[in-house]
């Protein structure tokens, strides 16, 4: 005798359902439960917990120190000045058909921060050519409380982007954001992996859930079913993981996180990079046991829309076999 499944009787449980289907019932669980025990602690209800983001004067705090030494105006401009910047993947075993592939990286949007870096953003990407658009989290301000306003910006920028969009969660992100923004044309992965297909070839793309708070990853799921040999790419929202996807096996490796210290000193010395890596994965290209990957500073800021020797930035890769 087959059980009969409960219909969802509210939009809570709808929810629920949904991301039960969606991402399995032991990871919807997973991260539905952290969320709701991490919005507690924020809450108040356990006075040990620590996040500069979470702590409700950090922007006031952040703003008078930089006015006190004259540098506010400065940094909230310096925060709308987006930039292009160019990186080349060189692969020996790219296959031909993917030679001048070109990926836009968008990371760090916190798009409910700032309206007018949201516009900055969609400007900056419209005029842009590209053949697959990808996202390493971080598309909400804050990390608890309502999805609303972060959802309402994400649905503008995906009108702005041309073609596929493939995207992770970071650490800001609720898993209750997901099937909104698969709706809107989004492409999550969630552990997962999809092939990206020429007549002449494939590379496959993998992303993972966050691993800097949820500790949601799992890159045996998401690379399992990659072929030995392929030419793989994995997203994640942080460089933490760095070391566990060079041995799995990754050739490229595209995040976030650490918006390259958004308030830097002279030099873009980062003060903190609030991430589990070498400096020297905190911002820009890097190579380690045979893996090349790219941390981006972000589009976006965190805390208060301020930068300083740290511009934001949207990414260009290209990806080539080398010199001929």
């Amino acid at each position: 005798m087959t059980a009969k499944v409960r219909e969802p009787e509210n939009e809570d449980d709808l929810l629920h359902y949904r991301l039960s289907l969606r991402l399995g019932p032991v990871h919807a669980r997973q991260r539905l439960g952290i969320e709701q025990e991490s919005e507690a602690l924020i809450l108040g209800r356990d006075k040990r917990s620590f996040h500069l983001e979470n702590l409700t004067n950090a922007p006031s705090l952040i703003r008078f120190c930089l006015k006190a030494v004259g540098l506010f105006n400065r940094a909230q401009a310096n925060s709308r000045k987006l930039r292009t910047t160019h990186n080349t993947f060189v692969l020996p075993g790219l296959p031909s058909a993917f030679e001048g592939f070109r990926i836009l990286h968008l990371t760090d949007l916190h798009v409910d921060m700032d309206e007018h870096n949201l516009q900055a953003v969609i400007q900056q990407i419209e005029p842009l050519d590209y053949d697959l658009c990808v996202l390493t989290g971080d598309y909400r301000q804050l990390t608890w409380g309502p999805v609303e306003a972060s959802l309402d910006g994400m649905a503008r920028l995906r009108s702005a982007i041309h073609g596929d969009a493939c995207a992770v969660l970071g650490n800001h992100d609720s898993v209750r954001m997901v099937p909104a923004l698969e709706d809107m044309g989004y492409r999550l992965l969630m552990n997962e992996m999809i092939p990206i297909q020429r007549p002449e070839g494939t590379i496959y793309l993998a992303g993972v859930d966050d691993a800097h708070y949820y500790k949601a990853h799992n890159l045996q799921r998401a690379g399992d079913d990659i072929p030995a040999g392929a030419i793989s790419l994995l997203l994640s929202h942080t460089p933490e993981i760095w070391r566990e996807a060079a041995h799995a096996g990754y050739d490229l490796f595209l995040c976030g996180h650490t918006h390259g210290g958004q308030l830097c000193l002279p030099g873009g010395i980062p003060i903190t990079l609030d991430s589990d890596c070498p400096r020297h994965l905190g911002r820009g290209f890097w190579r380690v046991n045979g893996m090349q990957g790219y941390t981006s500073p972000g589009a976006g800021t965190s805390v208060l829309n301020v930068r300083l020797n740290c511009p934001p930035e949207v990414t260009l890769h290209t990806l080539t076999q080398g010199p001929e």
